[in-house]
């Protein structure tokens, strides 16, 4: 991987070069960051990103619960927020606020205990709260911008800002929020409710999570959007796709919207795999299905070809 920057401004927290993505992303492949970095707090992130040279491209991740990384890794600067970025705290008015590295059943259970309904399907969403804000995640019937208030940011110029949920111009998994700004907190509203109901809800969203997805598999979750009036696993299964395989990449028998890492599957693998179900979808149906899941980084055969944010 050609280097696109060698110097970095100070951070408090920790830096580190060539650091490995593929030791916590969920299907264990693909590259390292350039230089994978993380802040101690919002402060030293923000000092870290006005340091930083304008060129350098970053790229925030959570857990890597929804994302490929290409072999040839990923340029530029990855931020990891830390544990102390994940606490979650109630407000009056129903309302929950989360540090943006908390993870969804975090924010869920925390909602359920203090009595606030609206939340729950965040207990089915592997992901952090930095991630669902930025894709707008749902599931079960709701997405995180039916839920958002407000957010704050830290903009890659390194200025922190709070903008209300409607700046974000929300639509199906996606948000306007501008690359390589780094979600650094939400805060999220709900109705009042039954602790015993909510807590109830959320198991029954526990338990449809394990009886239908390959949850204990290398995957990267939900593969493709669903097209207006259509279920992207229903297309999937239609074009007989279930099962398919390239090489240790596969595509989940149990759910079929689910790419699996069988073993030794590389990054590229994978994503041949999606496109390769992508065409046969588009052949049987006339649908072109899009990305959910996010690929970024480089190939590994042209490693100067700067892919980042890549999305077809």
């Amino acid at each position: 991987m050609s280097p696109v920057c060698t110097a970095l401004p100070p951070l408090r927290g920790t830096v580190e070069h060539q650091g490995s993505l593929a030791d916590f992303i969920w299907f264990r492949t693909g590259g390292p960051a350039e230089w994978l970095v993380r802040p101690d707090d919002v402060e030293s992130l923000a000092a870290f990103l006005a340091g930083l040279a304008p060129e350098v491209p970053v790229l925030p991740v959570g857990v890597g619960s929804n994302l490929i990384v290409r072999d040839g890794g990923v340029p530029g600067v990855v931020v990891r927020l830390p544990k102390a970025m994940a606490k979650v705290s109630i407000e009056p008015g129903n309302r929950v606020r989360a540090g943006g590295a908390a993870m969804g059943i975090t924010v869920a259970s925390a909602a359920r205990d203090a009595g606030i309904a609206g939340l729950e399907f965040l207990r089915g969403i592997p992901g952090t709260v930095g991630g669902a804000v930025r894709m707008n995640a749902g599931a079960y019937g709701r997405d995180t911008s039916d839920i958002l208030v407000e957010l704050t940011l830290v903009t890659r110029n390194g200025t922190v800002e709070t903008w209300p949920a409607a700046k974000l111009g929300y639509t199906y998994r996606h948000s306007e929020l501008p690359a390589g700004a780094v979600v650094v907190e939400a805060l999220f509203e709900g109705t009042p409710g039954d602790k015993a109901v909510i807590g109830a809800e959320m198991d029954r969203i526990a338990a449809e999570r394990e009886a239908s997805q390959p949850l204990r598999s290398r995957t990267g979750g939900s593969t493709f959007k669903n097209p207006q009036g259509h279920s992207a696993w229903k297309l999937v299964d239609d074009a007989g796709c279930r099962g398919l395989t390239r090489g240790d990449a596969q595509v989940s028998e149990k759910h079929c919207n689910f790419l699996l890492n069988l073993g030794n599957a590389s990054s590229a693998d994978i994503e041949a795999l999606g496109e390769e179900v992508r065409a046969k979808v588009k052949a049987q149906s006339g649908i072109e299905l899009e990305w959910e899941i996010q690929r970024v980084g480089m190939f590994a055969d042209d490693a100067d070809q700067d892919a980042i944010g890549v999305d077809k």
